[in-house]
Protein backbone atom coordinates (compact mmCIF):
# COMPACT_ATOMS: atom_id res chain seq x y z
CA UNK A 1 0.00 0.00 0.00
CA UNK A 2 2.91 2.38 0.30
CA UNK A 3 2.50 3.18 -3.47
CA UNK A 4 -0.79 4.59 -2.82
CA UNK A 5 -1.62 8.94 -2.06
CA UNK A 6 -2.75 9.15 1.47
CA UNK A 7 -6.39 9.70 0.38
CA UNK A 8 -6.40 6.07 -0.86
CA UNK A 9 -5.14 4.59 2.24
CA UNK A 10 -7.20 4.00 5.19
CA UNK A 11 -7.36 6.51 7.39
CA UNK A 12 -6.37 5.70 10.80
CA UNK A 13 -6.24 6.95 14.20
CA UNK A 14 -3.60 5.43 17.37
CA UNK A 15 -4.64 6.09 21.05
CA UNK A 16 -2.80 5.66 23.74
CA UNK A 17 -4.53 4.94 27.43
CA UNK A 18 -1.84 6.07 29.88
CA UNK A 19 -2.05 8.55 33.32
CA UNK A 20 1.32 8.41 33.23
CA UNK A 21 2.21 9.33 29.53
CA UNK A 22 -0.74 12.12 29.77
CA UNK A 23 0.97 13.66 32.02
CA UNK A 24 4.19 13.23 30.00
CA UNK A 25 6.06 11.22 32.95
CA UNK A 26 6.48 7.87 30.54
CA UNK A 27 7.74 7.88 26.96
CA UNK A 28 4.70 6.75 24.97
CA UNK A 29 6.41 4.03 23.72
CA UNK A 30 4.20 1.43 22.33
CA UNK A 31 2.15 4.53 20.61
CA UNK A 32 5.06 5.01 18.88
CA UNK A 33 5.66 1.31 17.99
CA UNK A 34 2.13 1.08 16.72
CA UNK A 35 2.61 4.27 14.91
CA UNK A 36 6.03 3.08 13.11
CA UNK A 37 4.22 -0.07 11.65
CA UNK A 38 0.83 1.83 10.83
CA UNK A 39 2.41 4.63 9.11
CA UNK A 40 3.49 1.86 6.42
CA UNK A 41 -0.17 0.72 5.99
CA UNK A 42 -2.34 3.74 6.44
CA UNK A 43 -2.47 7.43 6.99
CA UNK A 44 -2.43 8.56 9.93
CA UNK A 45 -4.82 11.55 10.62
CA UNK A 46 -4.53 11.51 14.48
CA UNK A 47 -2.03 10.28 17.52
CA UNK A 48 -3.04 11.41 20.78
CA UNK A 49 -1.86 10.08 24.89
CA UNK A 50 -5.33 10.37 27.20
CA UNK A 51 -5.07 9.62 30.96
CA UNK A 52 -7.45 6.52 31.95
CA UNK A 53 -10.58 8.31 31.86
CA UNK A 54 -13.20 6.29 30.85
CA UNK A 55 -15.36 9.69 29.57
CA UNK A 56 -12.45 10.71 27.85
CA UNK A 57 -11.72 7.94 25.86
CA UNK A 58 -14.87 7.54 25.04
CA UNK A 59 -15.18 11.02 23.76
CA UNK A 60 -12.54 10.78 21.59
CA UNK A 61 -13.64 7.13 20.12
CA UNK A 62 -16.76 8.65 19.31
CA UNK A 63 -15.27 11.66 17.51
CA UNK A 64 -13.05 9.38 15.23
CA UNK A 65 -15.84 7.44 14.61
CA UNK A 66 -17.71 10.40 13.34
CA UNK A 67 -14.82 11.38 11.29
CA UNK A 68 -15.09 7.89 9.18
CA UNK A 69 -11.42 6.46 10.36
CA UNK A 70 -11.14 3.83 9.14
CA UNK A 71 -9.42 2.13 12.16
CA UNK A 72 -8.53 2.98 15.41
CA UNK A 73 -5.88 0.99 17.36
CA UNK A 74 -5.56 1.67 21.17
CA UNK A 75 -2.92 0.62 23.27
CA UNK A 76 -2.99 0.23 27.30
CA UNK A 77 -5.81 0.13 30.03
CA UNK A 78 -6.59 -3.19 28.38
CA UNK A 79 -5.04 -5.24 31.72
CA UNK A 80 -6.94 -5.67 35.64
CA UNK A 81 -6.01 -2.53 37.11
CA UNK A 82 -8.24 -0.57 38.53
CA UNK A 83 -8.32 2.26 36.03
CA UNK A 84 -8.01 -0.15 32.82
CA UNK A 85 -11.50 0.61 31.29
CA UNK A 86 -10.18 0.73 27.54
CA UNK A 87 -12.42 -2.86 27.22
CA UNK A 88 -15.43 -1.16 28.36
CA UNK A 89 -14.80 2.37 27.22
CA UNK A 90 -15.15 -0.23 23.35
CA UNK A 91 -17.80 -2.28 24.05
CA UNK A 92 -19.55 0.84 24.51
CA UNK A 93 -19.31 2.58 21.57
CA UNK A 94 -18.81 -0.64 18.86
CA UNK A 95 -22.11 -2.17 17.52
CA UNK A 96 -20.33 -5.69 16.39
CA UNK A 97 -17.36 -7.51 18.16
CA UNK A 98 -14.91 -9.05 16.18
CA UNK A 99 -13.89 -11.77 18.48
CA UNK A 100 -11.20 -13.58 15.89
CA UNK A 101 -9.15 -10.96 15.84
CA UNK A 102 -9.17 -10.94 20.38
CA UNK A 103 -8.71 -14.48 20.59
CA UNK A 104 -5.20 -14.58 17.75
CA UNK A 105 -4.08 -11.80 20.08
CA UNK A 106 -4.29 -13.40 23.30
CA UNK A 107 -3.52 -17.26 21.98
CA UNK A 108 0.14 -15.12 20.54
CA UNK A 109 0.45 -13.96 23.89
CA UNK A 110 0.27 -17.25 25.74
CA UNK A 111 3.20 -17.84 23.47
CA UNK A 112 5.63 -15.38 25.49
CA UNK A 113 4.20 -14.80 28.43
CA UNK A 114 1.41 -16.40 30.94
CA UNK A 115 0.21 -12.97 31.63
CA UNK A 116 -1.53 -12.98 28.24
CA UNK A 117 -4.42 -14.34 29.93
CA UNK A 118 -4.55 -11.47 31.94
CA UNK A 119 -5.55 -9.08 28.37
CA UNK A 120 -9.02 -7.89 28.55
CA UNK A 121 -8.59 -6.22 24.94
CA UNK A 122 -11.84 -6.34 22.14
CA UNK A 123 -12.27 -5.65 19.16
CA UNK A 124 -14.98 -4.38 17.18
CA UNK A 125 -16.72 -2.48 14.53
CA UNK A 126 -18.56 0.92 15.25
CA UNK A 127 -20.14 2.61 11.83
CA UNK A 128 -17.03 2.15 9.53
CA UNK A 129 -14.89 2.52 11.39
CA UNK A 130 -12.51 -0.96 13.15
CA UNK A 131 -11.56 -0.73 16.72
CA UNK A 132 -8.69 -2.66 18.55
CA UNK A 133 -7.77 -2.71 21.59
CA UNK A 134 -4.01 -3.82 22.30
CA UNK A 135 -1.65 -4.12 25.27
CA UNK A 136 0.31 -1.08 26.70
CA UNK A 137 3.64 -3.16 26.35
CA UNK A 138 6.13 -2.35 24.04
CA UNK A 139 6.55 -6.38 23.40
CA UNK A 140 3.15 -6.81 23.03
CA UNK A 141 2.83 -4.18 20.51
CA UNK A 142 6.22 -6.47 18.95
CA UNK A 143 4.32 -9.53 19.17
CA UNK A 144 0.74 -9.18 18.53
CA UNK A 145 1.38 -6.77 15.54
CA UNK A 146 1.95 -9.52 12.79
CA UNK A 147 -0.96 -11.26 13.93
CA UNK A 148 -3.03 -8.16 13.40
CA UNK A 149 -1.97 -6.53 10.45
CA UNK A 150 -1.95 -9.34 8.01
CA UNK A 151 -6.24 -9.35 8.19
CA UNK A 152 -6.54 -5.06 8.65
CA UNK A 153 -6.76 -4.73 4.85
CA UNK A 154 -9.55 -7.25 4.10
CA UNK A 155 -11.77 -6.08 7.35
CA UNK A 156 -11.08 -2.77 6.10
CA UNK A 157 -12.40 -3.35 3.33
CA UNK A 158 -15.48 -5.73 4.28
CA UNK A 159 -16.60 -3.18 6.94
CA UNK A 160 -16.47 -0.65 3.61
CA UNK A 161 -19.00 -2.56 1.81
CA UNK A 162 -16.24 -4.28 -0.52
CA UNK A 163 -17.69 -7.71 -0.04
CA UNK A 164 -18.33 -8.95 -3.25
CA UNK A 165 -16.16 -12.23 -3.41
CA UNK A 166 -15.05 -13.47 -6.76
CA UNK A 167 -13.83 -17.15 -7.87
CA UNK A 168 -10.43 -17.08 -8.59
CA UNK A 169 -11.41 -20.38 -11.03
CA UNK A 170 -14.37 -18.29 -12.85
CA UNK A 171 -11.21 -15.73 -14.06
Amino acid sequence: MSSETSEQRPKVAILTSSDAGSQGLRQDVSGQLLWERLHLWGHIVDQVVLADDAEILEAQLRDWIRQDIQLVVTTGGTGLGPRDVMPEVTLKVVDRLVPGIAEAMRQESLKHTPMGMLSRGVVGVANRTLVVNLPGSPNAIRELWPVVEPVLAHAVDLIAGHTRHTDPASS
